[in-house]
Parts: structure tokens; C-alpha cells; sequence
């Protein structure tokens, strides 16, 4: 789903009728899982109890499930990278887009909440059909307030796709490779009469040569496009290219995130879940403390710790000093998770169920991490990357959660595969030297990550 958030982008740009498709996809989806819910002729028959042989499903019903997979994976893909940049887009200080960015990250979470909450116990005690239902009438709600809202949306234009001028960059500089590189205003290729910049920047210099007029070439760029490109198309490719480095950074700050959320679940199943009589708290549902708390400090970073700072140093708390915000709590997550392993694993030395209670405090802190990192992430791309591809660079951090938590799984197998650390039961295990691992990992990144940092300039400085 995280990565058909990328391609949907570019589809699925910042037109009400647009995001009327996702939306209704997505809408659709969820009411075919109520009727499967409902219809005992959309699913097998359950197993008789005690039996191990089961109905398996007909393939009619295996290909309705995986339409509605489709329906709903698209959906939400387009619908949720959409908003982000229509919701945006209807601001122009990057201030009020990054109060916006926590404003939609806080009503994301908060549903995430319901959803692992009240849905899933509603699922659990009285039915999936009733659960499906309730998730179809909010979809229902949320369109409905959509559309009656869409005459107020500020609209873009549409561009065209946002990668055809960073691929012709690329061949254009690339075909003329051997081109010697001027360094005369006259020699490069503008759209129009004092364009800015008038001179391509002296970074990345080889893909200058893409607007570098050679023999025979002219501003008529008809038949020549690909060879031809404007001094302001390189330096968007090279606005994106400046960004590949901390784009990396966050995906390495996410991985430990992806492994811990896996590992969380299987040490709650073994600690004691029991918290007042008659109440278990779900191994599945510990997460949603963690975002309980990140919805929390989002809104306590908006209204408190941001107006705090600007009115500290007068100035604005930049995005990259948001994402370090974050990983130095990631890291400090990590390092008391380990701990809090540690100590459980001497709880089943003496033969007692640590409580779950002690998993709470390193995802308290990673609530307090996500909070300034993902608004931020959001926050950055979409104000650094060129105005073409912002639709796109709201989708990078739905991108980086796909990649994150593909890697977190080769990471876990390659831990398992080297080490006696994650046997099936982590009782027997070393779960906390899985955590110091990441924590050692944390530090290195965040070394790349400020490295990244310093070197990087902002192309719309904040204020």
C-alpha cells in the first residue's frame, strides 16, 4: 500500500474529481468487506470445532477479496498522499503548512487509535459485520463532508508529470557528457527573459551540461527537447538530488521503529497483561500507546514547544531541527527498551510475569519521537522540492514506511540467521541486545543525519 502511494501521486493530483476516485475506491472497498462480513456465500464456511480440516475458500471468493484488497489499498494510497499536498496547498506561508502537516498527522492518528481500539473490540465482541459497518458509515461521512466543502478548495493547474523533466535532465546531460562546461549566462538555455536563476549552481556541475546550448541547438527546444533543458529544470533535479541523502538518513531512523513495533508484541505476549480484574490488555494493541502519546505532543509541540522556541531565539524551528528532534528520542527508545528487556529477562530467572506496564514508557517516548518527526518529514519535502513534484513529495513519507519495514524484516531474518538472540520463544532469547544494536545503528545515523544537515541549504528558508 506504501508504495502505491508514489505512482498514485502522480495520478491523483489536486483535483476535487481526483480525489473523488480515491475516495470512492476506498469507500467501495469497505463496503464489499461488510457485505463479505455479512454474506456467508462471499467467505468459506468457519471450521467445525475441533477439526482441522476447513472449507477452502472457491476461487470466486479468493478474486472478490482480492478486488476489495485492490480497491482499498488504492484508496487509501491516493486518498491519504492527496490531502496531505490539497490540504497544503490551500496555505502559503510554510509556517501555517506546518501547523497543517501536525493538524493531519494528529487526525490520522487519532483515527489509527479508533480503529485499534474501539473497532478491533468491537470486531472481537460483538461482530465483523458490525465492525465493517461502523469503518463504511465513517467512509460514508467523510465523503459526503468532502464534497460539500470542495467549492471552498483553492485548485492547481495541472503540470503535466512530475518526472519527465528529471528524466530529461538526466539524458540530456548525459548525452552531451563530453560538452565543455561555460561559465557564460549567455550559453545556457532560460524558459523565458530573466529567469531565475540566470546561471546553473555549481553543485552537481555534470548536469549543467543539460542546459548548455552546444552547436546547432537554440531556445527552440521543439525537437530537441531531450537534449536542451532549462537552467531552472537542472536546478529542480538538483533540489531533489540534494535531498536523497536525508531521505536515506530517514529511512535508517525508521527501521529500528519497524523492529521494535514487531518485537513489542511478542514481548507483551509474555509479560503480565492483566491490569484491573476482568481486563487484558491485547498484545496487538500495545502500539497504541505510542500513538496515543505522538497525538498528544503534536499538539503540545503546535501550541507549546514551537511558539516556545520561536519566542527563545526568535527564530522558527526548522524542519531538519524537528527530524534530529526525533531520532535523538528514537534513540533514547531503543536504549530503554533494552533496559526494560533486561529486566524482564531476570523476572523470568525468578519464575514472575513482569507486568506490561513496563513497556510502556519506551513507547511513550517513541509517541514523542514520531510527533516530531513525521509532520517534519512531510514538512520538509513538500517545501524543498520544486513546485512540480510537490503532489509527489508528500507521498515520500508513506514511501519511506513501505522501504522501512521491508528492511526491518531482512534485518530481523539476518539477526536470527547470525545470532541466538530472537529464538520462538524470546524467554530464551536476547531481545535486549537486539535493541542495543539498533541503538548503535541510531547513533551512527544521527551522525550522518547532522553531517546531511549542515551541509544542506534550504531552498525557501524558514523564517
Amino acid at each position: 500500500m506504501q508504495n502505491l502511494s508514489m505512482l498514485s501521486s502522480l495520478y491523483y493530483q489536486l483535483y476535487a474529481k481526483k480525489l473523488n476516485i480515491s475516495k470512492t475506491s476506498f469507500f467501495q472497498g469497505i463496503f464489499l468487506l461488510t457485505l463479505i462480513a455479512s454474506l456467508d456465500y462471499l467467505r468459506p464456511r468457519p471450521c467445525e470445532a475441533g477439526s482441522v480440516l476447513c472449507q477452502s475458500p472457491s476461487q470466486f471468493q479468493v478474486v472478490i477479496l482480492y478486488a476489495v484488497l485492490a480497491l482499498v489499498t488504492t484508496g487509501t494510497a491516493g486518498t491519504r498522499v492527496t490531502l496531505a499536498s490539497a490540504g497544503a496547498n490551500q496555505y502559503e506561508k510554510p509556517k501555517d503548512q506546518g501547523t497543517f502537516f501536525n493538524c493531519y498527522f494528529l487526525t490520522v492518528n487519532t483515527g489509527a487509535i479508533i480503529s485499534a481500539t474501539a473497532i478491533v473490540y468491537t470486531q472481537d465482541n460483538a461482530s465483523w459485520k458490525l465492525g465493517f459497518g461502523l469503518c463504511t458509515a465513517a467512509n460514508l461521512i467523510s465523503f459526503i463532508l468532502f464534497i460539500s466543502g470542495k467549492r471552498l478548495y483553492n485548485r492547481n493547474k495541472p503540470m503535466g508529470s512530475p518526472f519527465t523533466s528529471l528524466v530529461r535532465v538526466l539524458v540530456a546531460a548525459t548525452m552531451k557528457r563530453k560538452a565543455v562546461i561555460s561559465s557564460k549566462d549567455e550559453d545556457y538555455y532560460h524558459h523565458a527573459l530573466g529567469e531565475f536563476p540566470p546561471m546553473p549552481s555549481k553543485s552537481f556541475r555534470f548536469f549543467n551540461r543539460a542546459a548548455l546550448k552546444t552547436e546547432g541547438e537554440s531556445g527552440d527546444r521543439v525537437n530537441n527537447k531531450w537534449r536542451l533543458c532549462s537552467v531552472q529544470e537542472v536546478e529542480e533535479f538538483k533540489a531533489v538530488l540534494r535531498l536523497v541523502p536525508l531521505w536515506l538518513s530517514i529511512i535508517f531512523v525508521s527501521i529500528p521503529i519497524a523492529v521494535q513495533s514487531s518485537l513489542m508484541v511478542l514481548q507483551a505476549l509474555v509479560t503480565d497483561r492483566v491490569l484491573i480484574p476482568h481486563f487484558e490488555v491485547s498484545a496487538g494493541s500495545i502500539q497504541v500507546i505510542a500513538i496515543i502519546f505522538s497525538c498528544i505532543f503534536i499538539v503540545m509541540n503546535n501550541w507549546l514547544v514551537y511558539p516556545m522556541y520561536h519566542k527563545l531565539t526568535n527564530k522558527v524551528m526548522t524542519p531538519l531541527q524537528k527530524i534530529g528532534t526525533g531520532h535523538v528520542f528514537t534513540i533514547l527508545s531503543m536504549a530503554i527498551s533494552a533496559v526494560v528487556e533486561a529486566k524482564r529477562l531476570k523476572t523470568v530467572e525468578n519464575e514472575h510475569l513482569m507486568s506490561v506496564l513496563w513497556l510502556f514508557p519506551p513507547l511513550v517516548i517513541l509517541g514523542i519521537s514520531e510527533a516530531f518527526q513525521l509532520p517534519a518529514n512531510v514538512e520538509l519535502f513538500y517545501g524543498e522540492f520544486p513546485e512540480s513534484l510537490r503532489n509527489t513529495a508528500t507521498s515520500l513519507t508513506s514511501l519511506v514506511i513501505g522501504v522501512t519495514f521491508y528492511l526491518s524484516t531482512a534485518l530481523i531474518d539476518v539477526i536470527q540467521r547470525t545470532t541466538a538472540w530472537l529464538p520462538n520463544d524470546i524467554n530464551h532469547g536476547r531481545v535486549d541486545n537486539v535493541y542495543w544494536v539498533l541503538v548503535i545503528g541510531g547513533v551512527l545515523n544521527f551522525g550522518y543525519f547532522l553531517v546531511c544537515s549542515w551541509l544542506y541549504n534550504y531552498r525557501n528558508p524558514q523564517g
